[in-house]
């Protein structure tokens, strides 16, 4: 389980999805399920730069380790990074379609790694600039089911034209995106079609400070992800997810997603979708839409916020 990437196309193992510059390259024209939405990955030295045009795709540059400046149709963005996806929230920035975007890695210590998460749209909406300290900060569930939300291109957050992004922290032992559920089917008010991108990396534990000295890459920190869909429209996905590991979800139940004690889990969840409205309306499995009730009986986990501002 975890490595047979040819008999599952929906889980991409780290490594498995790079192209060109891009340690990551998922989207629409990639030969796989998706139809609106992308998610990139480049890594960049030390003042090294990267310059593309966005297309028919409109999309953020997120740091997920460094950081660095944003050059769109020559208007430029200064943007605060961090050391990694566990230690604070990121500034970010929004650039539309049809725009010429250069990235310059700005840290000195060591390469940065900035995510593009991208959809397909219409509408050609202003470049800006989101700073960290107006991400709103969102504690979702309790218990062991209390995960962070990053909103950083949510819905009702941020105005965008298809793109709905943001950042989910699980803490070590709990579970996310649970209660499963879908969004997947176009009823007004209740569900919106949406497809997603999970993007996954696990904090570090002990023993993996040395990984590079041992010449590999491999971390011990590890969760599991959990996709299915019915008779009419099937999908399966059981998978250890690691650091890069991605999961391509068109449809169906996606939850719950699993941090292996001892280590944290985050995920980049990129959405769009066919409808004009842009919502996020999901609905829980019905055999499991229960435990939300056991929430409100419980505390939430007093380790979060794991990061902030």
């Amino acid at each position: 389980m975890g490595s047979d990437v040819t008999r599952n196309e929906y889980y991409l193992p780290a490594g498995a999805a790079s192209s060109g510059p891009y340690a990551l390259d998922v989207n629409p024209a990639s030969d796989g399920p998706l139809g609106y939405s992308s998610l990139r990955i480049v890594e960049l030295a030390p003042g090294e730069k990267h310059a593309f045009n966005t297309g028919d795709e409109e999309m953020f540059v997120l740091p997920l380790s460094g950081s660095c400046t944003v050059v769109c149709d020559g208007e430029e963005f200064t943007v605060g990074g961090r050391d990694n996806v566990f230690n604070r929230v990121t500034d970010s920035v929004y650039v539309p379609r049809d725009a010429e975007v250069t990235i310059t890695s700005t840290g000195t210590d060591g390469p940065g790694r900035f995510a593009l998460p991208a959809a397909r749209c219409t509408n050609r909406l202003p470049a800006r600039y989101r700073p960290a300290e107006d991400v709103p900060v969102e504690i979702r569930g309790s218990g062991n089911s209390t995960r962070q939300v990053n909103n950083f291109g949510s819905a009702h957050t941020f105005d965008a034209d298809r793109l709905i992004a943001v950042e989910v922290i699980t803490p070590a032992g709990n579970w996310s995106s649970y209660p499963a559920h879908k969004h997947d089917e176009d009823r007004p008010g209740e569900e919106s079609v949406l497809e997603e991108i999970y993007y996954f990396e696990i904090s570090d534990g002990p023993g993996d400070a040395g990984a590079a000295s041992r010449g590999t890459t491999q971390r011990h920190g590890f969760g599991f992800h959990r996709v299915y869909g019915t008779p009419e429209r099937p999908i399966e996905v059981l998978e250890e997810v690691r650091t890069g590991d991605v999961v391509l979800i068109p449809h169906g139940w996606h939850g719950p997603s699993v941090a292996a004690p001892g280590y944290h889990m985050y995920y980049l969840n990129v959405m769009s979708g066919p409808g004009e409205k842009r919502e996020w309306l999901i609905c829980d499995d019905p055999a499991h839409a229960w435990v939300r009730g056991e929430w409100e009986r419980q505390d939430p986990d007093p380790r979060l916020p794991l990061s902030s501002p």
